[in-house]
Formats: C-alpha cells, sequence, structure tokens
C-alpha cells in the first residue's frame, strides 16, 4: 500500500463514532477499505451484504495493501439445513475464531448473515487448542486420546480436515485451520519430528518445528459436554426413545447432519463475533445492509415456523441460533465506526467525505471500429497524470502488451502500487485482482483494469487450489480398492478370487502370500514378489467372471487366443496409425499475436489441467500428422474452451472446422457460445438443426461449400453426404458416447485426413480402451473450477417426503431443480403430483417428443428461471447448461445407465453452491444386482473429476467393448481388460521393433530370483491390508531401480525406517531387473550355493562364461546347456545377496 495515503479518509477515535464515506466508484471501495486498514491501530471488521461480495473484495483489497484479509466463511446451508457445512468450512471458521482474540491489524470480511450467529464460546477454542512442537515430551498414545476427545476421526489413510491415522511410531492428521496435513514421528516419548505433507501422495514436503491442533468442531465432545447438551434438551424438548431422534445420536456420541443448529446446547451460554474482537477493533459497514438483514430473519422465522413440527429434531428458536435487529445495532455501537458507499453523500454535515475521484470513461477496445484502440490511444494523449494499468496474472500482462503495443505504449512494470506511485515513469502497470478502475483528481492518477478495456471478466476465485493429476494406468491396474472375492487374474494360472493376504513360514523364511481361490476351491498362494504376475480382472461382471481350474487347460487355451486377438489388433492399431503418419495431417501455424487476442476473451482463469488439455491440442495441431485427441473432463469442467482454442487456430490457418453434437439442444447452446465467443473476430459461425426451416439448410450447405463458413455445428446430419466442406481442417466430436455404432463409423473413416477432437465426460469403454492403449492421445481434465463443491449424491428409497424437502431447500436459496422422470406417458401427471407437493414451487415439464419449437420455449423459460423446477426425460442429458440448478432428482435411477446418471449428475453443481442429486429407487428386491452395483458406483465418486474413474468402473460392470469393431469382445472378457491391455502394449512395441511377438513377450515373463531370506512388509509395518497389496504391487511391477528408489524412499517418508524384511523386498525386486536384462530365467541363492537359468536366447558372452568356470572351478560348473551351478558355503545372507548381486552384474558387463 502506497504510504502516501491516495483518497485521505477521516477516521474515527473511540466507540459509538461514525464517519461516512461516499464516491467510491470502481475498485476505490477496496482501495478505501486498503486505506483505512493502513492508517487504523487495530483490526477491522468489514461487514458486507452477503459472500459473494466479501469473495470479490479480499483480494481486491490484498493488491492495495499488504496485511492480512481474510473472509470469515459462512455455513453455506440453510437455517435449520439437514445438512452440515463442509468440514474445510469448518476448520477456516475455527482458524479464524482462534486468531481473531489476539490480532493486531488487518482486515475481516464477514457477510451480514454470518455476523447474526451465535458462536461457541471464544473460551472453548483457547481452553481446547493444543500446541506441539518439536522436542516436546507427550506419549502417542496420549495425543491419540487428546485428538479422540477433540473430535477427530481415525482413519487408514488422512485426506481431508479433522482426520488423523497411527502407524508405529508416526501420527498423521489433519488439524483444522491448517493447509496441510501433518506427519509425526515419535521417538519413545518424544516429538522427534513434524513434516508438512501431500495428501494426493501422501509424500512428505518439508520439515516444520511447530503445529496448532485446534477442535474438530465449534462445539466440545467429550462425556461432561454431552450429559450437559442431554439436561439442557430435556428442558426445553421431549427425550424421545427412537434410535434416530437428535437426542438418542448425540447421546451415543454420533453427529448427525445439521447438528450445528443445536450448537447453544453444549454450552451454558454463546458468544457472538462482536466479543472475539479486541478492543481496539474498528467497523466497517458497506452500503445499506438492513434489507439483507431483514430478508435473512424473515427466512429463518419462516423455516423454523415450517420444520417445527418434527417430534425427533425439535427446533430451537431463532433467538437461541441469531441476533435480533436490535442485538446486532447494539453490538455496532461498541465500536468506532466508518460507512462506505459507491454513491456521493450529503457531505455537508461533519463526519462526511466525498474523496475526489471519478469513474473511467468509456475506453472499451472494439474490434469491429477500424481502429479498435482509438478511445483508449485518445485518453492517454488527453490525460495529464500517471497511468496506471492493473491486470491479473503475468499471462494477461502478455497479453496487454501486446495490444498496447498497437498504439506505441510500452508500460513500466512494478510489483505493487507503492512502487508504481513513487516512480517518475508516466504508464505503469501491476499484477492484481482489481476489476474495475477509477481517475483521481489529486494526486492526478489514472488506475485502468482488463474489464475498463476488455469489458466484463469473470475472474473466478479457487475454493483451495487442488492441482491433482490423473494418472490413467494407476486408477485401473492399481489393486488398492480389491475387496475379498473379487476376480483377478494370474498369468500363469488364469482368473481365481482373491482371499486376502496370509504369511506363511517355509524353511524358517517369513513371507507374505495373497490367496488366490480357483475351481473346486483350490488355494494358490502366490508369494508378495511375484505380485506384478497379478492384475485386477475387470472384463464384465464379477459373479460371471469364468474362475479356472487350477492346471486346468482352459487358461492356457484363452491365453492363447487373446495373444493371436492381440497381435491382430495390435498390426490394425499399427496399420492406422501408419495411415496417419503416411497420409500427413495439415500442420497448422500459431499467430501468436491474434491467438493471445481471442485468449484475453474468455472470461475465466484456466485450470491447470485445462491450460495442459490446451497445450497438447495446440502442441499436436502443429505437428505434421492428424491429430487424434479425446479430451475427457467431467461435466462443466472446461473442455469447450478446448475445443474453442482448438477451432480459433484452425480458422486462423482458413481452415474450416465441424463441430458434431447429439442433440439439436446441444447444438443450439454451442452455437450461441461459440457466436459469442468468435463475436469480436471475422468468423461466421452457423448451426445446421431442425429449428432452421429447409430453404436456410439449403443456404447454410450453399455457404459450407463455398468457404462463406468457418464454423460449422449440427448433430449427425453433419455426416450425411450432402454436406460437401470447402477445406475441412478440423472435427470436433461432442459425447461421443451418444452417436450410433454407423455414426461412428462414418467418423472413424475421416479419421486418417482431419484433425480430430473428442470431447467427453465419460468417455465409454471403447473409447477409453482406445486412448490407453495409445491410439488416440488422451487429455484428462480433473481440476474443478474454482469453488466447484463435490456433488453430494444420495440414493434414496422413493418418497414424497424426501422430494418435497429436497425441492424446497433448493428453491428457498434462489435455486433450481431438475425432476428426472423418463416416462413421457405419465409425465404430464408427475408434474401436476408435484405441483401440488410443493405449492410454493412452479413446476413444468419438457420430453423429446414435444415440438421443437415448444421445447426450445420451455428449455428457454426454465433457463430465465420463469419456472424453477423442470419435470424432464434424459433429454437434459446432454442438454444446455444452468448455473442456478443445482438439485437433481432422478425417478426410478435403477434403470439409468452409469455413463447417463454421471452424465445427469453432471447437469448442477456448475456454481459454487454446495450441489445435490437425489438417486429414486424401488425397493431393493425390486433392483437387478447390476443396477444396485452402478447406484453404488456413482454415489462413491462424489470426487469431482471423477468422470474417468467412472468409466473405468463401466468396464467392469458391462465388459470392454471391442477395440475397433463394434461387437463386444470375448478376449477381453476371457483374460481381462487389464492383462489383455498390457499384452497389446508389448505386442505393440515388438511389431514397431519389426519382431514377430511371441507369448513370452507378450507376458513379459519376468525372472523368477529365490533367495531364502525374509521379503515382505510386515504388517505392523504397513497394518493396512490394501495399502500394503497396493505397495506389493508397485514394488513387483517397477520397471528399474530409479521406480524402486522412489518407492522406498516412500515408504520411509510415510511408514517410518525400513524394516529389514522390506529392505530385503525390495532388494530381491532389484535382483530380479537385473536378471531379466541378461536374459536370466530363474535365480536361486542358498546357504550351500544355489543356481542361475538362463533362457535359451539369453545375452551371454560365452568367453566370459568360459572364463569364470576356468578361473573358479571351485564356485561354478554347468549343469547342462542352460544352468549355472554356484558352490558356495555362505550362510550371512547379506553376502549371500551381495554375491549374487555382484555377478549378475559382472554378466550385465560383459553382454553381447
Amino acid at each position: 500500500m502506497t504510504n502516501k495515503t491516495l483518497l485521505s479518509i477521516p477516521l474515527p477515535k473511540k466507540s459509538g463514532d461514525n464517519r461516512y464515506i461516499g464516491n467510491l466508484s470502481g475498485s476505490a471501495l477496496a482501495l478505501s477499505l486498503a486505506e483505512i486498514a493502513t492508517k487504523y491501530n487495530g483490526p477491522i471488521l468489514a461487514v458486507v451484504a452477503d459472500t459473494q461480495t466479501a469473495l470479490k473484495l479480499q483480494p481486491e483489497i490484498s493488491q492495495f495493501c499488504d496485511l492480512d484479509v481474510h473472509v470469515f466463511p459462512d455455513w453455506e446451508t440453510l437455517p435449520y439445513d439437514n445438512f452440515s457445512p463442509h468440514q474445510d468450512i469448518i476448520s477456516e471458521r475455527l482458524a479464524r475464531l482462534y486468531k481473531m482474540p489476539t490480532q493486531k491489524n488487518g482486515i475481516i470480511l464477514v457477510p451480514i448473515s454470518t455476523l447474526l450467529q451465535r458462536l461457541t464460546p471464544k473460551e472453548f477454542i483457547h481452553q481446547h487448542a493444543l500446541i506441539v512442537k518439536k522436542d516436546d515430551r507427550i506419549s502417542l498414545e496420549k495425543l491419540r486420546l487428546q485428538l479422540e476427545a477433540s473430535g477427530y476421526r481415525h482413519v487408514d489413510q488422512v485426506m481431508e480436515h479433522g482426520e488423523y491415522a497411527s502407524r508405529g511410531s508416526l501420527v498423521d492428521l489433519f488439524p483444522m485451520g491448517s493447509n496441510a496435513p501433518y506427519r509425526i514421528d515419535f521417538f519413545d516419548d518424544e516429538v522427534d519430528s513434524i513434516r508438512q505433507f501431500d495428501p494426493e501422495n501422501q509424500r512428505s514436503t518439508a520439515e516444520i518445528n511447530t503445529i496448532d491442533l485446534l477442535p474438530a468442531h465449534e462445539f466440545p465432545t467429550d462425556e461432561l459436554t454431552i450429559e450437559n447438551f442431554r439436561m439442557r434438551w430435556r428442558e426445553r424438548f421431549e427425550a424421545r426413545r427412537e434410535p434416530e431422534s437428535i437426542y438418542q445420536q448425540v447421546s451415543k456420541k454420533i453427529w448427525p447432519t445439521g447438528i450445528e443448529y443445536w450448537q447453544p446446547l453444549f454450552f451454558n451460554h454463546t458468544d457472538t463475533l462482536f466479543d472475539y474482537l479486541p478492543t481496539n477493533a474498528l467497523l466497517v459497514t458497506l452500503g445499506d445492509l438492513e434489507p439483507a438483514v431483514d430478508t435473512f430473519l424473515h427466512d429463518a422465522e419462516y423455516r423454523y415456523d415450517q420444520r417445527r413440527v418434527d417430534p425427533l429434531r425439535p427446533l430451537l428458536a431463532p433467538k437461541e441460533l441469531w441476533l435480533t435487529k436490535d442485538e446486532m445495532f447494539a453490538g455496532f455501537k461498541q465500536l468506532p465506526r466508518v460507512r462506505i458507499q459507491r454513491e456521493v453523500i450529503d457531505a455537508d454535515k461533519a463526519g462526511r467525505y466525498n474523496p475526489a475521484l471519478t469513474p473511467v470513461p468509456a475506453i472499451t477496445i472494439n474490434h469491429q471500429l477500424k481502429e479498435p484502440l482509438a478511445e483508449l490511444r485518445h485518453f492517454t494523449e488527453q490525460f495529464k497524470g500517471k497511468i496506471i494499468f492493473s491486470v491479473a496474472s503475468e499471462g494477461r500482462r502478455e497479453a496487454l502488451f501486446d495490444l498496447l503495443a498497437r498504439i506505441k505504449l510500452r508500460p513500466t512494470v512494478f510489483d505493487n502500487l507503492d512502487a508504481a506511485m513513487v516512480d517518475k515513469a508516466k504508464h505503469c502497470l501491476v499484477i492484481g485482482a482489481a476489476e474495475n478502475g477509477f481517475i483521481l483528481e489529486k494526486p492526478a492518477v489514472a488506475f485502468i483494469c482488463e474489464s475498463d478495456l476488455l469489458g466484463e471478466r469473470i475472474q473466478q476465485r479457487r475454493r483451495n487450489d487442488k492441482k491433482t493429476t490423473v494418472n490413467a494406468d494407476t486408477i485401473i491396474r492399481n489393486l488398492a480398492e480389491l475387496q475379498v472375492g473379487q476376480p483377478v487374474v494370474h498369468i500363469d494360472h488364469g482368473i481365481g478370487r482373491y482371499q486376502g493376504l496370509q504369511t506363511l513360514e517355509a524353511g524358517g523364511i517369513q513371507t507374505e502370500y495373497v490367496t488366490l481361490e480357483y475351481q473346486g476351491g483350490a488355494k494358490l498362494y502366490v508369494p508378495v514378489a511375484s505380485l506384478h504376475l497379478i492384475s485386477r480382472y475387470s472384463g464384465g461382471a464379477e459373479e460371471t467372471a469364468p474362475i479356472h481350474k487350477l492346471g486346468g487347460e482352459a487358461w492356457v487355451k484363452a491365453r492363447r487366443k487373446a495373444a493371436e486377438k492381440v497381435r491382430d489388433v495390435a498390426a490394425e492399431l499399427l496399420e492406422v496409425y501408419a495411415m496417419r503418419e503416411l497420409k500427413p495431417g495439415f500442420k497448422f501455424k500459431l499467430d501468436r499475436e491474434s491467438y493471445a487476442d481471442f485468449c484475453t476473451s474468455f472470461p475465466y482463469e484456466e485450470t491447470y489441467d485445462q491450460a495442459l488439455a490446451i497445450n497438447a491440442v495446440l502442441s499436436d495441431m502443429c505437428q505434421p500428422k492428424a491429430m487424434d485427441r479425446l479430451v475427457c473432463g467431467d461435466v462443466g469442467f472446461g473442455k469447450t474452451e478446448v475445443a474453442m482454442r482448438a477451432a480459433f487456430v484452425a480458422v486462423d490457418n482458413n481452415k474450416q472446422v465441424t463441430i458434431l453434437v447429439p442433440t439439436t439442444l446441444l447444438a443450439q447452446q454451442h452455437f450461441e457460445n461459440f457466436r459469442d465467443r468468435f463475436a469480436n473476430t471475422p468468423v461466421r459461425v452457423e448451426v445446421l438443426s431442425r429449428f432452421k426451416t429447409a430453404k436456410e439448410q439449403k443456404q447454410i450447405l450453399s455457404d459450407v461449400e463455398e468457404g462463406k463458413i468457418d464454423i460449422l455445428i449440427g448433430t449427425h446430419k453433419l455426416l450425411n453426404s450432402s454436406v460437401n466442406y470447402h477445406d475441412l481442417g478440423l472435427l470436433v466430436v461432442d459425447e461421443e458416447h451418444r452417436f450410433g455404432v454407423r455414426q461412428k463409423e462414418k467418423i472413424k473413416a475421416i479419421r486418417a485426413d482431419v484433425d480430430i477432437l473428442t470431447l467427453t465426460a465419460t468417455p465409454i469403454p471403447r473409447t477409453l480402451n482406445m486412448a490407453m492403449s495409445g491410439m488416440r492421445d488422451l487429455s484428462i481434465i480433473a481440476t474443478p473450477p474454482a469453488r466447484r463443491l463435490a456433488i453430494k449424491t444420495f440414493v434414496r428409497q422413493s418418497d414424497e417426503n424426501i422430494i418435497r424437502e429436497a425441492i424446497l431447500r433448493e428453491i428457498s436459496r434462489g435455486g433450481q431443480v431438475y425432476f428426472l422422470h423418463n416416462e413421457v406417458d405419465s409425465i404430464e401427471q408427475t408434474t401436476e403430483d408435484l405441483a401440488k407437493l410443493i405449492p410454493e414451487a412452479r413446476v413444468t415439464f419438457a420430453h423429446g417428443q414435444m415440438r421443437e419449437r415448444e421445447l426450445e420455449r420451455i428449455m428457454s423459460d426454465f433457463y430465465h428461471q420463469r419456472f424453477n423446477v423442470l419435470v424432464c426425460t434424459t433429454i437434459i442429458e446432454t442438454g444446455i447448461d444452468v448455473p442456478t440448478a443445482n438439485t437433481i432428482i432422478m425417478d426410478r435411477a435403477d434403470n439409468l445407465g452409469l455413463a447417463q446418471l454421471h452424465q445427469l449428475r453432471g447437469r448442477v453443481g456448475r456454481s459454487h453452491h454446495q450441489a445435490y442429486a437425489y438417486l429414486l429407487t424401488p425397493h431393493p428386491k425390486r433392483m437387478t444386482k447390476d443396477a444396485v452395483k452402478r447406484l453404488e458406483a456413482i454415489a462413491s465418486l462424489e470426487d469431482l473429476g471423477a468422470g474417468f474413474t467412472l468409466a473405468t468402473h463401466d468396464l467392469e460392470i458391462r465388459g470392454a467393448g471391442e477395440l475397433l469393431g463394434d461387437e463386444q469382445s470375448g478376449q477381453i472378457q476371457s483374460v481381462g481388460f487389464s492383462l489383455f491391455m498390457e499384452m497389446l502394449e508389448q505386442a505393440v512395441e515388438s511389431l514397431r521393433e519389426g519382431r514377430e511377438p511371441t507369448l513370452d513377450d507378450l507376458l513379459k515373463q519376468q525372472a523368477e530370483v529365490e533367495m531364502r531370506i525374509p521379503a515382505l512388509l510386515p504388517d505392523e509395518y504397513i497394518p493396512d491390508i490394501n495399502t500394503r497389496l497396493s505397495l506389493y504391487k508397485r514394488i513387483a511391477s517397477a520397471k528399474d531401480d530409479n521406480e524402486l528408489n522412489e518407492i522406498k524412499v516412500e515408504l520411509i517418508d510415510r511408514f517410518g525406517l525400513l524394516p529389514d524384511a522390506a529392505i530385503n523386498l525390495i532388494t530381491v525386486n532389484s535382483l530380479k531387473l537385473k536378471a531379466a536384462i541378461i536374459g536370466v530365467k530363474k535365480v536361486e541363492s542358498n546357504e550351500k550355493g544355489g543356481y542361475l537359468e538362463f533362457k535359451q536366447d539369453a545375452a551371454i558372452n560365452p568367453h566370459f562364461l568360459v572364463g569364470l568356470l576356468q578361473t573358479q572351478p571351485q564356485h561354478f560348473r554347468m549343469e547342462g546347456p542352460t544352468k549355472l551351478k554356484i558352490v558356495s558355503n555362505e550362510t550371512d545372507r547379506k553376502k549371500r545377496v551381495k554375491f549374487i548381486e555382484d555377478l549378475l552384474n559382472q554378466f550385465r558387463e560383459n553382454m553381447i
């Protein structure tokens, strides 16, 4: 912040004093708050009308001062809701409340509805906070008991706030109020080290010395408090005996959702934010807050009257949970106060002040004009003072430089406003979040923001920037989710059922085995060192997996057939590749200036994955071969923008673009989006659909042929032979899985010579297969846009109360609801029933058999909020985007496919509000097993970005589709998807190298190493079976020593120092890798010696072998043509391992 204040705002001196400041246009409002905070000696409580205003102001204020600016978050639930706030919200609130009483300065932004809340007493948080430091004397057990008492949940792996896990001498925990989880390592009863770690990969990132442990809830959870809660409950309500009543659940230490609305019963008294503030705090209020207060309190009263009738959930009166208006104003009077507003005020009276500033004149860049920057150029020439440009990021800075260069302006870049103000430069540029500019008279300074130049920009704010990069292979091949009884594939013995891990002792050596059960109950014990031979079976339904007979012929046949099929598929894949390589696609050129111009009109900031996908697509387009890329990302994660950028590059190279979508409605929405996005360019966008008359359609086809249309959007009609393009360069296919087989074959025919970009939320298994076998390039967008919360999904038996409650929750917060009813015959009746059930709602219906015009009108009315409940069929599956629709209710969800369920659920949750999906079903006995599984799969994937994981579930439920044809593949079903893919990778590799693939090649036969030493991950080291299983698989499948070392580092990091057995396990796998390189099939080592058995084609140097036999006949001799016998009396295990390691290294150094 500038030391020299720009606005000279007068401040109040003592409580009860008021100052009024007006005329704060644009970002001057944020600047005024920053100046007040800088001048005032104490913290500022800034009260705003709603959460949105607070979130917008926070980064703006931070641009103007170096002080901390925090939003005290709202619960984001409705008054008396049956839902609890998200853990992240509780965590942030506790952090703010803990620090507030001792806060020296800075700004706390608070929405008025949150200020009204009665809060946890301040002494509760401070009495229940625990500070843990390095070298503290505290036992692990004592810490564990304190965490339990504070309400932390014990889990196997820590991922979210309020969780902890303990393993050996380590405790992982994610404290409330912390940005990262911590790993505490104990040595006896002392804290040896504290490290931060990444919850995604569980790896440590940095060492620190101290952590604050706050309670896990905004209320205590100990026995005494529960007893007091019960007493206070009985004073107000009847103590019901039903187990689902709030009273009984809290008595059993179960915290029902919505428990926060009984929070006052946990305490003798409650506090408010006013009680938490230090005595020297200053109150700042923005605008007239009274209407927002009245609306909120009226809503709370209304909901109280509506919901107080449930005897199991009797409600506390609003005055016990929120301040009244009078109490709020009394709180205001305790503090000195500044009222600020955008409008000019009457400044004749004392204590009132309008700073001398004006809004920025109209200087927006207009690409329709001959000279787009004429207004800006005129302004910069006329304005006598300093001009400071403000942009949101480095990328935007470069874009602005390119723009200003056209009027020969090159501003000097400064780190902050302070530096820009003291420098002599006339034109300056800073980076920050200010959205609208202003002009000061004294000193003469014009502060100009990006939106002043480019029109409105929606700068999204991240809830927390979780950059998760999804590795496609690990999702499928990981064994971490394996349950007992599920089918797995063993390369040598076929498909059996997994029965768990077992530690067995053989010859005094302990080893852990995976137990598999085959036909007739036959058991196979697979040592964990051979876990690379096992993969999850995902070729069809688990119940119908073909369980083999141990030692039978069926598996040998299935494997041979699969190998033949793999070879054919690989050859066909390579043929498609070769076609693409031989028939070079168009090599697009990227004009950076025009592309940068186009990017600046994107109203959001790209997410991390979206930027990766865009870069991958542009890189593909600029190669001489045709692009074939699949971009997979959840609904609303920004795939369309990827397509728009690609379309721009294609059109910029004078090529045409065609966009293929499955429904007329979606074609219309894409058309509107593309037309808006390309409005400032000379690009012509058209749509070919049933909404056009025959004459219009004919004209469009003629224009396309003549090259007058650059981008054509439409349904499968675009594949008709009547559509002739002038020069097609890019085909974008949206939601490929909605097209039929014949349409897909037509798309495939185009493939070889046109760049193809496929967008999908849930890739159908076949497209996923092709992408994963490297036939198409795959980009996954798994980062949600800013503040998108995972959709809460409930599978419930159909019930009128659930439907009414769900719809009321949504419409009372101003939202809209989709009610999916997939039977056209009864849709009108269902609409009437809903209108009677919820008279407060405005209900309408839509289905695919309506006349086009009528359907378009209804969808448009719903979009413009004339109705707030839409009863519809699956027509909305690829429908229009309604940001205010945040609840979807699916009637008879058991009849819908997995891709459909996911796609439909993705219709909601397009804003930062918590979205809800209700999947209504009949009685479980009336559902098929497959339907139950589908519903379990969708409910388990609440994670945002789960579309990709979902498609792999679909592989398991439906069976993987043929890679290239449209018939279902028996071979994939017979050997399982993972093994088929591994064989396919090997076959493609062999054919590329010009070799005919053998079965051994395909099965990637690794060396067998038996060292007679205990080699396992002891269960006291890693107690969780699935984690152990997953790590065994990774160790056995490691491709080189670097990968093994990475796993070793991770093990030490996550679980502590390696026990001897774990070191042995990694060593044995390292020996296997060395042996495989030189062609050793088996290594055996024991106290009397051992042997090496070579493959027929081993790369052994005969001169070296003969030399070894001649110089050390006492240690080595040949037994048959491929077996090298070792004679050595060595009981020390470490020396034996070293001996074998040295021997393999010698063979490797002397390979031919």
